[in-house]
């Protein structure tokens, strides 16, 4: 079967450049070892985070690296032997945390948050999900005086990046959280992001319309991607097809450079896995908006299936055995405050972030291989940044001019 274009992956960031690929025309192929939205995307916290303008950079202050070389913070934490393999990428990452560095990187970063109520606006009405939004907003929750007010300044700071918020006192928490237990410094609430009842759903939701218009989705094996004497692509199906095309999008996520290497392309990946449970309802003690403890780095967040507590960062490598222990240090917490009831998941879910030393996706053409093109390395936002990144790479794909400017998310940066 012949197709214009690949694409391998169907999270929300492959699902996003198929449906914008498509729209500018080309017959697609979406191809994914699972169904659409059952791996990263499927697992985050599901906010589309318009207020994250400047990407998560590495604390550069002394009690965090302290705590957490003696892994014990709850946000972050690392296997010793794995996270000496990541020492290089890690290193990097720290320079490029320091504020002359994160500054350009936070302007840069800040022109496809801007983008991302919007993209994702035009899917969801095209594919009718509205019904997934479940409501406006989060709260970031501070458990000191100190950290909150340090908040502030951050919140003041991006309100004059049009990002809006609102201050809440330990009593006004009180009032908008009655289910919470135990007293809080208070909290911001962004007003702009998105929160959504089921990650995985809304991604499904946007795979349903790229068939409804047309595309063709297909269960395969990304690692039978091979160059053919014409120069273009072909990848077998789980049902024995061949698919060809003359181009192909490599938007595997954390493994997409273990298959861009075998083309002569890599770049230094952060994996950062995180894990979640879902938790019963408790009556009568309902938690009204999604709740970030900013102090611990764990999120809880009303869905579909219950309370998703969802944790920070793992230090590990993608196919490393399961540790739970992070998940339960959260739930320990999450418990003293939270209306958490059992937990309804046999097992907690797991999945990995793919991250990048200077906090920024990649996509575009891969340096040197004609017709190979990529787009992963969204860090925590890929949920937030698959219809922008989408959009942005088919403008490229397609010989436009993309609506920001592209070049400081080039795959080139890496060669």
């Amino acid at each position: 079967m012949t197709h214009d274009i690949i694409v391998l992956g169907a999270g929300m960031v492959g699902v996003g450049c198929a449906l914008h690929l498509q729209a500018k025309g080309h017959a697609v192929a979406l191809v994914d070892r699972r169904a659409p939205g059952l791996e990263t995307s499927y697992g985050n916290a599901g906010i589309i985070q318009r207020e994250a303008i400047g990407p998560y950079a590495l604390p550069r202050d002394f009690g965090f690296l302290w705590s957490g070389m003696l892994n014990q913070r709850v946000d972050v934490r690392y296997r010793a032997s794995e996270a000496a393999r990541m020492l290089g990428p890690l290193w990097a990452y720290y320079r490029q945390s320091a504020p002359e560095h994160y500054r350009r990187i936070s302007r840069e970063y800040e022109t496809l948050i801007a983008l991302s109520l919007d993209t994702h606006q035009a899917l969801m009405n095209d594919a009718g999900a509205q019904a997934l939004i479940a409501g406006q907003g989060y709260l970031m929750l501070y458990r000191t005086e100190r950290e909150l007010h340090s908040f502030f300044e951050v919140a003041d700071e991006r309100a004059q990046h049009g990002v809006h918020h609102i201050k809440l006192s330990g009593a006004d928490v009180a009032r908008e959280e009655p289910a919470l237990v135990g007293r809080f410094a208070g909290a911001v609430r962004w007003t702009d992001p998105w929160a959504i009842s089921s990650p995985g759903d809304l991604v499904q939701a946007y795979a349903r319309l790229f068939e409804q218009r047309g595309g063709a989705l297909h269960l395969g094996d990304a690692t039978t991607l091979r160059k053919t004497d014409a120069g273009g692509w072909q990848v077998s199906t789980a049902n024995g097809h061949t698919l060809s095309a003359r181009q192909v999008v490599v938007a595997l996520g954390p493994w997409t450079t273990q298959l861009t290497a075998r083309f002569g392309y890599t770049a230094p990946v952060i994996p950062k896995r995180g894990y979640h449970m879902h938790y019963a309802r408790l009556p009568g003690k309902p938690l009204n908006s999604t709740v970030i403890d900013a102090e611990y780095g764990y999120v809880v967040a009303p869905m579909k299936d219950g309370l998703r507590l969802t944790t920070g960062a793992e230090l590990a490598r993608v196919d490393a055995p399961r540790n739970p222990a992070q998940i339960d240090a959260a739930e320990k917490i999450a418990r003293q405050n939270f209306p958490l009831g059992e937990r309804v998941d046999a097992e907690p879910w797991m999945g990995t972030r793919p991250c990048m030393p200077d906090m920024k996706p990649v996509f575009g053409p891969v340096p040197e291989v004609p017709g190979l093109w990529c787009a992963f390395g969204h860090g925590h936002q890929g949920f937030t940044l698959g219809p922008v990144t989408g959009e942005l790479l088919a403008a490229m794909m397609t010989g436009e001019t993309p609506r920001v400017d592209v070049r400081p998310f080039s795959p080139g940066r890496f060669a």
